[in-house]
């Protein structure tokens, strides 16, 4: 227990997508203007990751990896289906933001109009695909493992969206130089707040 809420709180805080990784900046940049639409988007992406990530640790280790298929006789120990793991991954990313997109047009019209062409385009967020290339590099025990870090990779990424857009709309307000105005300063903050999520590095977990 105590090593999946390591895992959990390390993938929110230290191996953040956003400012560990600089992962998703596209959508980060773009739906980020106001709150209620990175809290959509955000939700959208913890649900993604934590249903991709799991789900390709399960084809990475018993259909695609190399020896995976052994569970089916000893006679397909030695196949490697490795070569199709981009595809796989991606596939199954893409068929799960399908399932997202069609259920936030169904609950929500105004957030998925709001969202526009980024919701659909989380099937090529690299923090999505990123999430489950980290899974698949870093060799987790077991499917509750890749779950946790699936979860706190999403909520991670939510945090960092939903933290830039407040400060976006309170930055309104503010006095900004002409020339920092727009992303200018979002840039600047941006880094300013991976510099603090960099202070969460001397937590022995």
């Amino acid at each position: 227990m105590e090593e999946l809420v390591s895992i959990f709180v390390k993938s929110i805080f230290i191996d953040n997508m956003v400012f560990a990784y600089f992962l998703g900046m596209c959508s980060y940049l773009a739906v980020s203007r106001t709150v209620q639409t990175s809290v959509g988007l955000g939700f959208a992406v913890i649900f993604v990751l934590g249903i991709t990530v799991p789900v390709n640790y399960l084809l990475e280790n018993y259909i695609i990896g190399r020896g995976a298929l052994a569970w089916l006789g000893p006679q397909f120990a030695a196949i490697d289906l490795s070569f199709l793991t981009f595809i796989m991954f991606i596939a199954i990313i893409a068929a799960m933001v399908q399932l997202v997109e069609m259920l936030i047009e169904k609950l929500s019209p105004t957030l998925y109009s709001s969202l526009g062409i980024f919701l659909p385009l989380i099937a090529v967020n690299c923090a999505i695909l990123g999430g489950s290339l980290f899974m698949q590099e870093r060799n987790y025990a077991n499917i509750a493992e890749a779950t946790s870090f699936g979860l706190g990779s999403g909520v991670g990424w939510f945090l960092a969206i939903v933290g830039i857009a407040a400060i976006r709309e309170k930055i309104r307000y503010s006095n900004v130089p002409a020339p920092l105005r727009g992303l200018g300063i979002t840039y600047i903050i941006t880094g300013l707040m991976g510099i603090a999520f960099m202070s969460f590095m001397g937590i022995e977990l």
